[in-house]
This record gives C-alpha cells, structure tokens and sequence, in this order.
C-alpha cells in the first residue's frame, strides 16, 4: 500500500468535519474521493498534503509513518495537491509560478531563464495547455489557471497527486488531455487521488472510488461493481429523483434580444431569451460564452449590434446600466466574482441592492437583515446565521448567497455562467430546482454551461456557440450531446433550428 490514512478525526469548533475516516491508495491506482459539499473530502486530503493537522489518526507512506506532517514535509516525501481554487501568484509569470513549485531553495544561485521557460513550456505541453509562459497568472482564465497547476505537478515527480476537482472548468478536449497524463502517472506507479462532482467521469477514470458522508467513510468500492445511480444514493444517503428538474412552461414575450452583436472575439450574434424560457449556451472553452455575458452585462462593449430589453433597445455602458435594464449576472468564478468571502451573508445578499437600505442620515441595517432572512429560508440556506462570514458556508450554500444577491436587484432577465460548477450532486439538484421555480415565475434565463447533461437536462433552447459565432440554434426535443459537440467543434447543425 503506497498511503494509509487510518482513523483520522478532525473537528472545528466541536462540529466534526471527520470522524475516524481511513482510505487506502495504491501505487498506479487512480482512487477518486466522492461525497457532498461538507462531507469531509476537502479536510482529508489536507490532512494528507500536510496543510491540516489531524485531532487524531495515523498517516503512513510505505507502511511507515508520517510523523508531524506539514506542506513541507509532505513535498519532500513526495505527495503534491492541486486544490480546486488556483493557488497561483497572479503578479508572476507562468513560468515563475511553475518554478516555485520545482525549483531548489537557496539564496544565492544563477537564475537560468531560458532553461526555466522551456521547462514551464514542455509541462504545459504534457498537459495539452496552449499557454504564454511569460504571460503573467493574472491575466489568464480559471481553467488556463488550473491547467498551470497541473502542470507544476506534474513536474515535481510526486509519488502521490491529488487532484480536486481538476475539470471542473476545463473543455472537454483540456479533460481529455488531462485523463491522458493521469494514465501516464499510472503507468509510472504514482497514486492518484481524484476528487470530483463530475460522476460520470469515474467510469472513464476510477479504479475504485471511497464515499464521504457527514465526516465519515460509507464505504470503498470497485468502480467496475457501483455505478452513478449507486454513488448518488451513498453520498446523500437518499434518492434524489430529478437532479433535472425542468419545468415545461408556456414562454411569453421576448425578454432578452440581441442584434448582430459583434466586438472582439464575437461576430454577429443574433439571439432571443423569452419569459419563462431557460437558453442554454454551450461551446469549447475560448468559444466566447462569457466574452457575450460580459458584454451584456456591461463589463464590456460591444462594437456593433444592438441589445432590446422588453422590445425596447437599450444602451448598457456599465453593470449599474444592466441592473436599470433589469439584468442581473451570476459570474463563473464564484470566490472571486460571485461572492466576498470576509463578508458577513447578509452584505453579500444585498450588496447590488444598496441603494434600496438607504435611509435619511444612514443605513437600514435592520432591513438588510430581513432582505437577507428572506432569501435564507427561501432557498435554504445553510448558515448558522446572515451574519456569519460566507467562506464558512460551502460552496453550493455560497453560491446560492451569490444568486440571492441578484434576485435581490429584482431582475427580468438572469444570466448563469457555470451555475453549478464545483458543488456537488446534491447542491446541484437544489440550484436546478431554483432556475426551474424563477423560469416558472415568468424570469428569462440565459444559461452557460459546459456541463452537457445540464444544458440538455434544463434548457428549453440551446445555443452553441464556436469561434465566437453562434453554430446553431436546438430545440429542447432534437438535441443530443453529439449534436452539440458537432456544433461546438464548428461542424453544421443536423436538427431542425
């Protein structure tokens, strides 16, 4: 056995976020770590990576014992983490940061640059990333982003890798690479350790898969013997019976018309979002699904082309534009634009909203707290209290805070970019069943996803897009993921428009 993780306990103030949870990986074994968001996945594997310091429990490599661990300790023993959120330094290069990762310590030595870039490229390659070395972090998007971290990893030679949530925002052409250099790293004897709400990966992926739930281990299985259906009931300890809960609504007026919209990196988009109705946009990563968003937004402009609201053409030159006309905008990546983390929930619920909690000489803090309240028990969230700071909460309770803080604005108009991206099956249910409720309240909603078993489970229309352009327009009734993926990789539509 290449790691033992044996009996390890874990709380925070007296809640238990594990209870005595062992896992087993081998060596050349790929062993995925699935559970709820708050089932104790996140905690075991820093635990593991040394970021943690368990209550209790043994952690053992080759059978022997790690003895106070610590993100050091756990480098030069060869166990590396590729944590969900990018840990890159945005002022640094590409390069830089994977040489953070790689290079020797001490103070005194020559720095070769060009051996440094070339290095930083040949990883990037592995991983099938097509990315500037000497761009700076910042510059680039989250899955460039968390492709650079896979790439360090990849260089450091670890014995044990553990991946959370690696595709998450990755193409799928990005997963198939990635799956690739995880086959590698098998064939090389490196343990794997792969943590994902995706679950239809772990038949392509898994050997065997270990279930989370409330800090505990419900059990480890072969993956060749479970199957999705199976996994699901284990994580949430209970049937979920629409994970796609679409509504079939009677769709009214145009709500959300674009005109031959075109600016850099999108050309002459033509696209209606009626009341009631859910669009899907689906495309490659790079295809230009949030460059649009952003643009109607008004994060950006657009060159040419008009945007109509309600029938009536409007001029949107910046978000408070947007939020006048009735537009409200949920961004991609949630900890950095969704929501503010040090932020109590109550501020976060009502931060685009400011202007209604002014009073004469102030500011109506009671008002906040039941404006917060009401969007608490509404969509029930998890949170001992609105005042409590949002990085307490998990991550499909943050984002339903970040889509309570558009609601809050009173939108005609909403647009999801990646609504469920990184929260689990369960929270994903709950996020589903809230579009489908603000569909059937007359809400017009714009949808992107990658998530293909989503834009195809919620969507009455779905738009693909590619190279900036929209490929195709397809009815709920004809699609399919192939139709889709054709329409995504430029190919022509072979259902009814």
């Amino acid at each position: 056995m290449l790691l033992r993780a044996i009996n390890i306990s874990k709380s925070y103030d007296g809640v238990d976020a594990l209870k005595s949870a062992t896992f087993e990986l081998r060596a050349g074994e790929v062993h995925a770590l699935v559970g709820e968001n708050g089932a104790g996945k996140t905690t075991l594997i820093k635990i593991i990576s040394g970021a943690v310091v368990a209550d209790d429990g043994i952690l053992e490599l080759d059978s022997g014992p790690i003895v106070g661990n610590s993100p050091g300790l756990a480098k030069s023993l060869g166990i590396t983490a590729i944590y969900q959120e990018p840990a890159l330094f945005r002022e640094l290069t590409v390069a830089e940061n994977i040489a953070l990762g790689l290079e020797r310590e001490g103070l005194w030595r020559r720095v070769d640059w060009k051996q440094r870039r070339e290095r930083a490229a040949k990883l990037l390659a592995q991983v099938g990333a097509r990315i500037n070395v000497d761009a700076e972090a910042g510059e680039l998007t989250m899955p460039e982003q968390q492709l650079v971290e896979i790439a360090r990893a990849i260089g450091a030679s670890s014995r044990v890798v553990i991946m959370d949530e690696p595709t998450a925002s990755l193409s799928r052409e990005e997963t198939e690479n990635l799956y690739q250099v995880i086959n590698r790293l098998r064939e090389q004897s490196v343990g794997v350790v792969y943590i994902t709400h995706r679950l239809e990966e772990l038949s392509v992926i898994a050997d065997r898969v270990t279930v989370l739930r409330d800090g505990e281990v419900v059990g480890t299985y072969d993956m060749a013997q479970t199957n999705r259906q199976e996994l699901i009931r284990l994580m949430v300890g209970r049937e979920l019976s629409a994970i796609f809960p679409k509504r079939e609504i009677a769709r009214g007026d145009i709500a959300l018309e674009l005109r031959g919209l075109s600016a850099s990196g999108l050309s002459n988009i033509n696209l209606t979002v009626h009341r009631g109705e859910i669009v899907g946009l689906a495309g490659l990563v790079g295809a230009g699904r949030t460059e649009l968003a952003r643009i109607i937004f008004g994060l950006d402009h657009a060159e040419s082309g008009e945007i109509r609201v309600h029938g009536k053409p409007v001029r949107i030159q910046n978000p408070a534009d947007a939020i006048n006309c009735g537009i409200a905008y949920l961004p991609e990546d949630r900890r950095r634009q969704g929501v503010i983390l040090e932020m109590p929930v109550s501020s976060n619920i009502t931060l685009a909203s400011l202007k209604n909690l002014k009073r004469l000489g102030g500011f109506d803090f009671q008002k906040e707290k039941q404006i917060a309240g009401e969007y608490v028990q509404r969509f029930a969230i998890k949170t001992p209290s609105v005042f409590s700071q949002v990085s307490t909460l998990s991550g499909g309770n943050q984002q339903k805070v970040a889509l309570s803080r558009w609601l809050a604005t009173k939108p005609s108009v909403l647009i999801l970019d990646e609504p469920t991206q990184g929260i689990d099956v369960g929270a994903k249910a709950e996020i589903h069943a809230l579009i489908s409720e603000l569909a059937s309240e007359g809400m017009a909603i714009l949808m992107i996803s990658s998530d293909l078993p989503e834009i195809l489970g919620m969507s009455d229309r779905i738009a693909v897009m590619h190279a900036g352009a929209i490929a195709g327009i397809v009815d709920r009734a004809e699609a399919t993921q192939q139709e889709i993926i054709a329409l995504a990789l430029g190919g022509a539509s072979t259902a009814a428009a």
